[in-house]
């Protein structure tokens, strides 16, 4: 029996990443790496016409050549995206031997991790995973889900921060303060933040706060 995965947020701000391969599904492993941060390397024998002038505006490194496990030194982890599966072993088998995490694209059991759908809103990323048995219904669900979640969830996400970071900051019962998360988190807050505006959310919150015996 397979076990669970542990499911994470990597930062991967200034971490480095290698992609092997530079096809349409590579493309857009590259775009998501570049967004977090990473400092991404992109190993090709060929790029489409285009695509490597669309990797080098987004900083992105890129190396006309034959894979070679040398690219992979430094690695956080590697992505095998080629259309040759023996290649892909390869990759894989090096990336065990570096102790280096790695997800061949389409092969399940070729990978340390998988890659989720993600709805994304500002700050409030909800990622969907099927272990790897099913992206595509991943991807139905994604597509419910971003329906259910808008943008103003984001922006809800972004003004909680600031309020948490004022209880953390000025009081110390522990109790009190997930209590006044947990209602400043709720349905019901989120339902006043979306009629009444950000401002007058805020006035509610320090009421909740100030009236909530120590």
């Amino acid at each position: 029996m397979d076990m669970a995965k542990y499911p994470i947020y990597l930062e991967m701000s200034g971490r480095r990443a290698v992609v092997i391969g530079a096809g349409a599904v590579a493309v857009r492993k590259v775009q998501t790496l570049a967004e977090a941060g990473a400092r991404v390397t992109v190993v090709a024998e060929h790029f489409l016409p285009g695509v490597e002038e669309t990797f080098l505006e987004a900083h992105v490194e890129t190396v006309v050549s034959r894979y070679h496990k040398d690219f992979l030194v430094a690695a956080t982890l590697v992505i095998a995206a080629t259309n040759n599966n023996e290649l892909n072993r390869r990759i894989y088998a090096d990336c065990q031997e570096l102790e280096i995490l790695c997800n061949v694209v389409d092969q399940p059991l070729l990978c340390d991790f998988f890659v989720p759908a993600v709805v994304k809103r500002g700050d409030l990323q909800i990622a969907i995973g099927t272990d790897g048995n099913c992206p595509a219904y991943a991807g139905h669900i994604r597509q419910k889900l971003e329906e259910m979640f808008t943008e103003t969830h984001g922006r809800f996400v972004d003004e909680l921060e600031k309020v948490r970071s004022r209880i953390i900051a000025e009081i110390s019962d522990s109790d009190r303060r997930k209590a006044l998360l947990g209602k400043l988190a709720s349905d019901e807050s989120f339902d006043y933040f979306t009629q009444h505006g950000r401002d007058r959310w805020h006035h509610h919150a320090n009421d909740m706060i100030h009236s909530t015996p120590l």
